[in-house]
């Protein structure tokens, strides 16, 4: 088995991966990611414990224990890039011997779930409610980047969407894949599923204008009215197809939760954002410390 360079794997001079500045102890097997690096603290003030802080650039990581579940929240920062750097050095952290720099024999499978916000695409879908996504359907390029297999649905939905949408035709190449069926399963009641888009950007890429004319001014009718059998189309945000893709390929189990903040429909913004949050935190935690998870 090869060695695994010193400029492809950076580790640094107290023995944890660079960008998220943890050592392979320090994190937990259940990893909740959130975008935002206060959002951390507000998911780890409900842990039983906290034997772990650090805080490194945008990435911050708490680990600590739920009851005795044995969790880490780590925010991500924004965007399909920074899903990049976090899910690989995650996936390092459990996968890859630091001192021989060799992948290990047996793989170690993350749970991997997401607390985030969201635009609801669906006008029966009310702002400061909650959408699990059982897909993430990427407009960015990121998982263009890596050798990925779909099954037959996932090429079935991306095929219709691309017929749908026409993007194809233009400068952008769709992609999808599938949240992870042992986490998605716990996620049902109080929240809405549906398929989420995750977007390279959040003015013109989600369809907003400002000084600028967009590139695809139907978009947000595009994605509204999509659907294949009884998969629509809910919301959009900027991270979920990304840590889908990474997550599958990397064979970890994943699933996003978003609190809905706007309905791009209805044009309306929650009156109170971080309320939505803080619910949507707590009753995620409470399925994730009564399940099999």
């Amino acid at each position: 088995m090869s060695r695994i360079a010193e400029s492809e794997l950076i580790i640094n001079e107290r023995g944890a991966v660079y960008h998220l500045n943890c050592r392979p102890e320090e994190i937990a097997q259940t990893i909740i990611t959130v975008g935002d690096p206060n959002r951390v603290g507000e998911v780890s003030k409900y842990f039983d414990t906290i034997e772990f802080k650090n805080k490194h650039r945008e990435f911050v990581t708490h680990t600590g224990y739920l009851g005795n579940k044995r969790i880490s929240c780590v925010s991500t920062g924004i965007g399909p890039d920074n899903i990049d750097i976090v899910l690989n050095e995650l996936d390092a952290l459990v996968n890859i011997d630091f001192e021989t720099r060799q992948i290990k024999e047996k793989i170690t499978c993350l749970n991997i779930i997401r607390f985030g916000t969201s635009g609801s695409l669906q006008k029966e879908i009310k702002v400061d409610s909650f959408v699990t996504s059982t897909h993430g359907l990427g407009l960015d390029n990121l998982m263009h980047f890596y050798r990925t297999e779909n099954n037959e649905e996932e090429n079935q939905i991306i095929q219709a969407f691309s017929t749908h949408t026409q993007l194809h035709s233009g400068k952008i190449t769709p992609y999808i894949n599938m949240a992870s069926f042992s986490l998605l399963k716990h996620f049902t009641q109080n929240y809405h599923q549906g398929i989420t888009v995750t977007c390279p950007g959040f003015f013109g890429p989600q369809g907003r204008i400002l000084r600028l004319g967009l590139g695809y001014p139907f978009l947000i009718d595009n994605l509204t009215d999509f659907q294949f059998g009884n998969n629509r189309i809910t919301n959009f945000e900027m991270e979920t197809s990304a840590i889908y893709g990474l997550g599958k390929a990397l064979k970890h189990h994943c699933v996003s939760l978003n609190a809905i903040v706007a309905n791009r429909i209805t044009k309306e913004f929650s009156k109170n954002g971080e309320l939505a949050v803080e619910n949507l935190i707590k009753q995620s935690l409470q399925v994730i410390s009564t399940s099999s998870i």
